[in-house]
């Protein structure tokens, strides 16, 4: 399971953190805050996330992923091409999207939107046929993103998936 900061999501994220099960990822993204406070923010995080034996991403550059001590980066597969040594989670959402992360060897793909989300209001869904389809093309494992709840993930029946604010206070949803 992984979780994906938003600013929708930033005051409940450490009750969030504490109730994913140990071994989750943490996908540090924050756009809404720049310089310092973006830094201060993601320190204060990922310090409680690697007490819960979570995987700490930063969408980000692969020089301030190892800056900030980040285990991997996250976005689009051209930025990818420069992230020796860390973990490469490529953000993609059709075919060529996908083709690209196969091209650079991303170590994952975060497969978006699969349902409809407050993050990209009047983006058509994938659905699950599509999501599925598109899913086969990987050559790395594939995590379900957008509109992603317990529920949904249920009736995706997918075995990965990641939520900014599906997850609630994580107990409910």
């Amino acid at each position: 399971m992984w979780l994906v900061s938003d600013a929708r999501n930033d005051a409940a994220l450490e009750d969030a953190l504490q109730q994913l099960p140990r071994g989750s990822g943490f996908i540090y993204r924050h756009y809404h805050l720049s310089g310092a406070l973006r830094r201060q923010r993601f320190d204060q995080l990922s310090a409680l996330a690697r007490t819960l034996g979570h995987c700490i991403i930063l969408s980000a550059e692969a020089a301030t992923a190892h800056q900030w001590g980040a285990a991997g980066i996250y976005g689009p597969p051209e930025i990818m091409a420069q992230a020796a040594g860390l973990i490469r989670l490529a953000a993609v959402h059709d075919a060529a999207e996908i083709a690209a992360a196969n091209r650079i060897g991303a170590d994952a793909a975060l497969l978006s939107p699969v349902f409809p989300t407050r993050s990209h209001p009047g983006v058509a869904a994938l659905g699950p046929a599509r999501f599925r389809e598109l899913a086969g093309l990987a050559q790395m494992p594939v995590i379900a993103l957008g509109g992603m709840t317990r529920a949904n993930a249920q009736t995706l029946d997918w075995p990965r998936w990641a939520a900014i604010d599906g997850l609630g206070s994580a107990k409910d949803s």
